[in-house]
């Protein structure tokens, strides 16, 4: 019956992948939005959020197939109406959808918008990955300038460092456009089809709906194959490559070092030119900025299995506003942080919200008097903006003066029965222990004086 019971229990629990959020860690994701969208609005971000929910076209049209997100990961459901629905597991889809709805085309370009909230993806949960997943995005539509590239990544490159993670390294590549990749995409496939018995099945799959991203793949079957594959540099016609190399020069400009990395092609296939990644680099191994800004690695110790971690990554995704139902391309670039990554690090630096101010006077009450009366005495504190903490739960003194003292208050207003009829407070300095009867009337006016002393 017990075990029942318990099992009963487990059952009501929040999903495999999904958690709650609460008091200090609530504070350190708002900590880190408020900062990211300091940063971002610097820089000229503006907002918008779009709907949790969007039409499972959005993003099946948008992404395409042979992708983990539309194969495997996406929760959709179906309507009372008849509507296929999904629960957004990017953001880019949906924000070139608003900005095509809402006729952003018709604003000066580029539009500069940053958004944040909740993604969901049906993926196997892992440390840093989860099933109800935040990120922080950049998008910069309308606009096929290399300077918005390097505007996303400088912007992102900021917030990571704003929020204590100093040891990253970016990963980029650039995987061409619709005149040049189809000929890096025939070369690639040719070759995997001469090593069909030495990669997984996976790969087999993608070899067929999305060859791109064989180079995405992880297991270590396909190493040894994908560390010989034909790289997308050498394809690259001569827009791309000029817009590459622009690309290139402005992170040296700004002093962030990169890696050339083939392999990179990230997972949605809506990216074009150029692809992008910072990853968190393990404390075993040092960086080394070499020729060209590119990061060379040392590794203090051998034989030990490394797997860094994504933190953000974007890319380019100039066709993706076609696919959506625009009339013409609108040339893009976008990025984001994975924020439950951030918070989860051992070098993340909590920052705090500016909701939070540490209290400067506690609050104590005697007496159901007192009590009745109390909330109308912390309603003129807040009005006047003083950080206050409150025990009004708590009957005793001495545990209210404790609670006081924990919180390293420098002063705590103390109303009881007698200063309940008599329109009055004791004001007590927590230091020196001397204390002064005031009026309620003139509490704000006398604690903003003696907080100035």
């Amino acid at each position: 019956m017990n075990q029942e019971k318990k099992q009963n229990k487990e059952s009501l629990n929040a999903p495999k992948g999904m958690r709650d959020i609460v008091d200090n860690e609530y504070y350190q994701y708002q900590g880190f939005f408020e900062k990211a969208q300091e940063i971002a609005i610097y820089y000229g971000f503006k907002p918008i959020e779009t709907p949790i929910l969007e039409k499972e076209e959005v993003f099946t049209s948008g992404i395409g197939e042979g992708t983990d997100i539309i194969d495997k990961e996406m929760y959709t459901l179906k309507t009372k109406g008849g509507d296929h629905l999904a629960m957004r597991p990017e953001g880019t889809a949906g924000i070139m959808r608003a900005y095509i709805e809402n006729g952003m085309q018709a604003l000066p370009q580029p539009v500069m918008l940053y958004s944040y909230g909740p993604y969901f993806r049906h993926d196997n949960p892992q440390k840093g990955r989860l099933r109800e997943l935040r990120q922080f995005s950049l998008e910069i539509l309308g606009t096929q300038k290399s300077i918005a590239d390097a505007i996303v990544i400088k912007t992102l490159s900021t917030i990571l460092s704003e929020a204590g993670i100093e040891k990253i390294s970016l990963d980029i590549n650039s995987i061409g456009d619709k005149d040049c990749r189809p000929a890096y995409v025939r070369e690639l496939t040719n070759y995997y089809k001469k090593h069909l018995d030495n990669i997984c099945g996976n790969c087999r799959d993608r070899l067929k709906t999305n060859p791109l991203r064989l180079l995405d793949c992880k297991n270590e079957k396909c190493a040894v194959v994908k560390e010989s594959a034909p790289n997308s540099m050498s394809f690259l016609c001569s827009s791309c490559k000029s817009h590459f190399k622009e690309v290139l020069e402005y992170l040296e400009e700004m002093g962030i070092p990169y890696r050339i990395n083939h392999n990179l092609v990230r997972g949605l296939s809506y990216y074009t030119k150029t692809v992008f990644e910072f990853l968190e680099i393990p404390e075993e191994e040092v960086p080394i900025v070499g020729e060209n800004g590119e990061i060379v690695t040392e590794e203090k110790t051998e034989n030990i299995e490394r797997q860094p971690l994504s933190l953000a990554g974007g890319g380019r995704y100039d066709y993706l506003g076609k696919l959506l139902g625009s009339k013409k391309d609108v040339p893009s670039i976008g990025g984001s942080i994975g924020v439950d990554r951030i918070i989860m690090s051992k070098h993340h630096k909590p920052l705090s919200p500016r909701i939070i101010k540490k209290p400067k006077v506690c609050f104590i009450q005697l007496g159901f008097e007192a009590k009745l009366k109390s909330l109308a005495i912390v309603e003129i504190l807040r009005k006047a903006r003083i950080p206050m903490a409150q025990t009004l739960a708590k009957d005793n003194l001495s545990a209210q003066l404790a609670t006081a003292e924990r919180l390293e208050v420098p002063y705590t207003v103390i109303f009881g029965q007698k200063e309940a009829l008599e329109g009055t407070v004791i004001v007590r300095d927590m230091a020196t222990r001397s204390q002064d009867t005031v009026k309620i009337d003139e509490l704000a006016d006398y604690i903003k004086k003696i907080k100035d002393r």
